[in-house]
């Protein structure tokens, strides 16, 4: 199984596992996150964020997932890539952690492919409702 270590801004990660939990009714193992706050020196949270890249690696690798390219959580993770082994995502949302959750049983490079697609396919317009909602469970 492929580890996760999500690196984000403020608390950004953990809520996206609580989500993730929650849609998936239990908390994904091998699933961790770093929280980079504006008092934090990134050189200082790089020692941490490789241990618990450590933790994470069963033998098969780490997909970190990160916010925003360019910001300090994904400096971080850019330190951190060793390409084939840890990989690097910018751009995290919740459609890309559940579709890497989904696929990291496969080799890492697909998993880092399924993630992205997923994250750039959960971005779309919802169209407005203008006839009477229908309920998709009941079907009514």
């Amino acid at each position: 199984m492929i580890g996760i270590l999500i690196i984000s801004h403020g608390t950004l990660g953990e809520s996206l596992i609580h989500c993730a939990s929650h849609m998936l009714n239990k908390r994904p193992l091998r699933l961790r996150q770093l929280g980079v706050t504006a008092q934090d020196d990134p050189v200082l949270l790089l020692p941490q964020a490789r241990k618990m890249i450590k933790e994470l690696d069963e033998g098969h690798g780490v997909l970190v997932l990160t916010d925003m390219y360019g910001g300090s959580p994904s400096n971080i993770a850019a330190k951190l890539v060793i390409p084939d082994r840890i990989e690097a995502v910018a751009g995290v949302n919740l459609p890309m952690l559940i579709r890497a959750l989904t696929y990291r049983d496969k080799a890492l490079s697909v998993m880092m492919t399924k993630a992205i697609s997923g994250g750039c396919e959960g971005v779309l317009r919802v169209p407005p409702v203008f006839a009477t909602v229908h309920n998709a469970a009941t079907g009514s």
